[in-house]
């Protein structure tokens, strides 16, 4: 089974918690990971198994980079607020190169996370995705 990883923002959490709810039945087709908070709130709202890692700002984005460049995450869902400055941005700039480096698809907002959620579902094998609202 693949391995999602999710992410957000301070300012993107409430739109996270909405989309792995709003996916809910694609998402339980993947094993999830996801930063500290991140991953409590989704784990919270849907009932989703979701592997914690440290909070963004204290290394989990850099743990997830890891995970990246090991082989072990099909896709990357990142909801980023580009309107605030972080100050973790090194490990988010090296997230978002380590994603480059090893082709794995990356979306930094609901309407790309919606495409990539499909196309993995698919490429599983999942020939029945349906519809749903990013």
């Amino acid at each position: 089974m693949q391995t999602i990883a999710l992410i957000a923002h301070d300012g993107k959490k409430d739109d996270m918690v909405h989309f792995a709810s709003n996916h809910r039945a694609l998402l339980t087709q993947f094993q999830l990971m996801a930063t500290g908070t991140t991953g409590a709130r989704i784990a919270q709202a849907t009932g989703l198994a979701v592997e914690r890692m440290l909070s963004g700002p204290y290394g989990g984005d850099a743990q997830i980079a890891t995970r990246v460049a090991e082989g072990r995450v099909a896709g990357v869902i990142f909801l980023v607020d580009p309107l605030y400055a972080h100050p973790h941005e090194p490990d988010i700039q090296g997230l978002l190169r380590i994603c480059n480096v090893y082709n794995i698809p990356l979306a930094p907002n609901a309407a790309s996370a919606h495409l990539i959620l499909q196309g993995l579902a698919i490429a599983q094998g999942n020939q029945t995705v349906a519809p749903c609202i990013p």
